[in-house]
């Protein structure tokens, strides 16, 4: 019988040395694969918790403040404009993507209603980022929470996760892309607070189309910002998170319920 060499070999220097150039091509070529505006792919896999990426600062906490008061039953302004903005279908069956929905609130005790609009709510502490197998759902330092797409498996333990219902699976193939907003069959997504328009000092199109229709229901803003008008009108006004028992610190605050 032939005798095995069980002697363990190793790759020669100048093996290594190719190997090294290679991976260091690579690497270089992944920067700059452009995944969503402000995020790279090499970015996220060399960020620590908390690390800013690229076009996000942690100085910023991108908010919203929704006055319900203001906020008519049967008004879908806000769904439209998600809806065109991003390319969704506006469908309501639980196979389409909503990324924000209308919806009505009844107190019990009075029989009071009030309708407003629900969507990510873009958490501090975001469940959705915690029970990520593989580090799709992310939170930029910015505190805007995203899914990055090239690296969603479609397992939807995120779906299950957020209290708010506020995320879909994308079940069909989808035709028709907008450039700005990446989307693909078998992965999850939600409001992304129209990252793509806020990167360019933009305000998220259903806060657009809120005030251009003179309702003022949504204020979009820097919650970190003493000065700007979202952090007075929070400090003015009595404002709620839903469901403050969970301690998730939203970036999304309500008026009036």
């Amino acid at each position: 019988m032939k005798p095995v060499n069980l002697t363990p070999t190793f790759p020669s220097s100048s093996a290594k040395a190719d190997r090294r150039g290679f991976l260091g091509v690579a690497a270089a070529g992944l920067a700059g694969i452009l995944l969503a505006p402000g995020v790279r792919l090499i970015e996220i896999a060399q960020a620590a918790p908390g690390q800013a990426t690229a076009g996000a600062s942690a100085k910023v906490r991108w908010g919203m403040l929704i006055d319900s008061t203001k906020c008519a039953s049967g008004c879908t302004d806000c769904v439209t404009a998600c809806n065109t903005e991003n390319g969704l279908s506006g469908g309501t069956k639980s196979t389409d993507s909503q990324w924000i929905r209308k919806i009505e609130i009844k107190e019990i005790r009075t029989g009071k209603t009030q309708s407003l609009p629900m969507m990510c709510q873009h958490c501090a502490e975001p469940p959705c980022v915690d029970v990520c197998p593989t580090g799709a759902s992310f939170k930029r330092a910015d505190g805007i929470v995203l899914v990055d797409k090239h690296i969603c498996i479609g397992c939807r333990y995120c779906v299950m996760a957020c209290p708010y219902k506020a995320r879909s699976f994308v079940h069909e193939p989808l035709s028709n892309q907008k450039p700005d907003v990446p989307r693909g069959m078998g992965t999850v997504e939600g409001c992304t607070m129209c990252v793509h328009k806020v990167d360019r000092g933009e305000q998220p199109a259903c806060v657009q189309a809120c005030s251009a229709a003179g309702h003022g229901a949504i204020v979009f803003g820097d919650l970190n910002d003493p000065n700007s008008e979202i952090s007075k009108r929070v400090a003015s006004y009595a404002t709620r998170q839903v469901r403050e028992d969970l301690n998730l610190n939203t970036g999304v605050r309500y008026i009036g319920i």
